[in-house]
């Protein structure tokens, strides 16, 4: 850089004195030193203060400076580029260091706000398992069979849910690790879809309502991936909207690119936080549902390793609407599939 200085000042020195080009030079180590560490810029420094002796400092091409006061220029020039160098590497470092212990703070934060949700979230299943376990063990001979259905069945929720969390660490680790491998391969949307739905309780299910073209062609993508970014935000909608109201899902493949929108119809969100959704430990302020707050983001996540994209906005028939586009291969030939 000091060399593309140097060469523009001359081709300038018409209009500029050897005065003017030590400025000039000057700020090239200044703008130096804010990029680099300090061994280059001082050698930078240094090799300006030569060039500029040198090729502009009168007699020029000599390194004798015949002028007193050009010597006390010289020397000065050289110590205040030295000096800018130094201090302007020293605040640089200053400044990173200052960065570092910020992210180290938000670091201590998150983790803190993950375990203090954690430890709500796995205690109350866990909770719930082992008083159902316990009523089980000391009533048995006394509670009737419906009796034990439902507590069957609210253990089975609570496994559930704790499995749901459990998944939501690890596939949070594994984004932030950098260890998410997509593996590609021919799905049937609509099959991966019904054996999805499947996995959901019959209320859950009830719910949800696919709406897709019968002859939708076989994509290339990795399907559980796919299965994953689904279903969290089918949790996070049955979470936040009432109890019968419907969830509705769209899919559609066109022009190599596959996509899906989901609709329920609760309150939405509010406009200033749509932005924020897809952060993590993120939740709706006054939330009373349950949840560490990862959900989304890991959709975010997901969706951006299948080099897709997520919108989120409020549809006009009240409650939010997730859009997910993502580039894909298609074909009809159905004999592709275990390929």
């Amino acid at each position: 850089m000091i060399l593309i200085v140097s060469l523009v000042c001359s081709i300038l020195k018409t209009w500029l004195s050897y005065k003017g080009v030590a400025l000039i030079l000057l700020m090239g180590v200044s703008v130096l030193a804010m990029t680099f560490d300090l061994i280059p810029v001082l050698i930078s420094a240094t090799l300006s203060a030569l060039i500029w002796n040198y090729f502009f400092i009168p007699p020029l091409f000599t390194f004798a400076i015949g002028n007193t006061d050009d010597i006390l220029m010289f020397s000065l020039y050289f110590i205040v580029a030295m000096v800018n160098a130094v201090l302007t590497n020293k605040i640089r470092k200053a400044e990173q260091k200052a960065r570092d212990r910020e992210e180290k703070e938000n670091e201590v934060k998150l983790y803190n706000t993950l375990l203090n949700s954690l430890s709500h979230e796995l205690r109350t299943p866990i909770a719930t398992i082992i008083g159902a376990v316990d009523i089980l063990n000391i009533n048995e001979k006394n509670l009737s069979v419906a009796n034990k259905k439902e507590l069957i069945n609210e253990i089975g929720k609570a496994i559930a849910r704790l499995a749901r969390q459990v998944d939501n660490l690890l596939n949070i680790s594994r984004l932030e690790s950098g260890m998410l491998r997509p593996k590609h391969t021919w799905c049937d949307l609509t099959e991966m879809m019904h054996q999805m739905l499947n996995s959901l309780d019959e209320v859950e299910r009830n719910r949800i309502s696919i709406h897709a073209d019968e002859s939708l062609p076989l994509v290339k993508i990795d399907a559980g991936i796919l299965e994953q970014i689904i279903l969290n935000i089918i949790y996070n909608a049955l979470a936040y909207t009432p109890e019968k109201s419907k969830i509705c899902i769209y899919i559609e493949v066109l022009s190599g690119q596959c996509k899906f929108i989901i609709e329920d119809y609760g309150l939405g969100f509010p406009e200033k936080e749509i932005a924020l959704v897809f952060d993590k430990f993120y939740r709706l302020p006054k939330s009373k549902t349950g949840g560490v707050g990862l959900g989304l983001s890991i959709v975010k996540g997901f969706v951006e390793a299948l080099s897709g994209k997520v919108i989120l906005e409020n549809h006009q028939g009240g409650g939010a609407r997730f859009i997910l586009n993502f580039p894909v291969q298609t074909s009809y030939l159905r004999n592709l599939k275990n390929e």
